[in-house]
């Protein structure tokens, strides 16, 4: 059986620079769509019609999933442009509060040493164990309070961290306060108009928990070894989910050959499809099974 090591050494050349080719035009018709679904649901907010309630948690779900373009946005594969990958990353991190420099240097550190106990930033929370904890992580809660804690300690030049070089620290400061002084000013606008309330931060709070479910289902309950056909699932899922999250689905092919854009991720699974160690048919079997081995 091989690791992914030996997989790749194994794939021609030319097959190696087709999977890898980035594109603009790929990547902008994607974001199109993403950012098109965000703004229509948003006007359909805001104009009240019929059953707009039901709408928050999808408007939340679209928003949410912006994190998957962000985290692409760090291996600057969506776009062959760096600046457009560099800016369409802090404008999601923005809309999520992730911060994009410092989730740039967090991903990374997480992708050289995956699932490494002690080395892989990622699993310095833990994973949620027992009902109550499972809960509490699905909610969303514990994300928003760490995120916010960490944009005021980059703020304040007080975050440290081994994966964090003393270069990049500065640039990180300045992000953080920018997106401070954003928040402040879209806080000044509740005080005249509930509209980004109702369009942007309730729905972000009810569309967190399906993010926390997706995101689980990456690397939990896979061993702690350096294989990246072991340590990473993928997740067999409709076109819908595929579509939001921007083939990251395809997670241990993502983890093998980082440098793939989202787009050809499909392709690589197909080259892959046969070496898979560790997958789940669908998104509610693999939690189902979760808290199966935890109740």
């Amino acid at each position: 059986m091989k690791d992914h090591v030996e997989f790749l050494t194994a794939i021609p050349p030319d097959d190696k620079a087709a999977l890898t080719a980035t594109s603009d035009r790929a990547g902008l018709v994607h974001l199109a769509g993403h950012a098109g679904m965000i703004l229509a649901l948003g006007i359909l907010i805001s104009m009240r019609v019929p059953f707009w309630g039901l709408l928050l948690p999808v408007q939340g779900i679209a928003i949410v999933f912006l994190f998957t373009l962000e985290h692409e946005c760090t291996h600057r594969t969506p776009f062959r442009s760096a600046l457009l990958n560099d800016w369409v990353g802090r404008i999601s991190g923005f809309l999520i509060l992730l911060p994009f420099a410092w989730f740039r240097a967090f991903h990374l550190a997480h992708h050289r040493f995956t699932n490494i106990p002690g080395k892989d930033p990622e699993l310095d929370a833990g994973k949620p164990e027992g009902l109550g904890s499972w809960l509490l992580h699905v909610s969303g809660l514990p994300f928003w309070r760490a995120n916010v804690a960490l944009i005021v300690r980059l703020a304040a030049g007080r975050e440290r961290a081994p994966y964090l070089s003393d270069r990049a620290l500065p640039r990180m400061r300045r992000e953080a306060m920018v997106m401070l002084g954003l928040y402040a000013l879209a806080g000044l606008t509740l005080i005249w108009s509930s509209l980004l309330f109702w369009i942007w931060i309730l729905p972000v709070l009810l569309g967190q928990p399906f993010l926390r479910l997706y995101l689980l289902a990456e690397h939990g309950d896979c061993p702690f070894v350096a294989n990246m056909f072991e340590n990473t699932r993928t997740t067999f899922t409709n076109r819908v989910v595929r579509f939001l999250a921007w083939n990251m689905p395809y997670h241990v092919e993502h983890h093998v050959y980082p440098a793939v854009p989202f787009h050809r991720l499909p392709n690589l699974h197909g080259l892959m499809r046969d070496e898979l160690k560790v997958t789940a048919e669908g998104y509610a079997k693999f939690t189902r099974d979760y808290l199966a081995r935890r109740l």
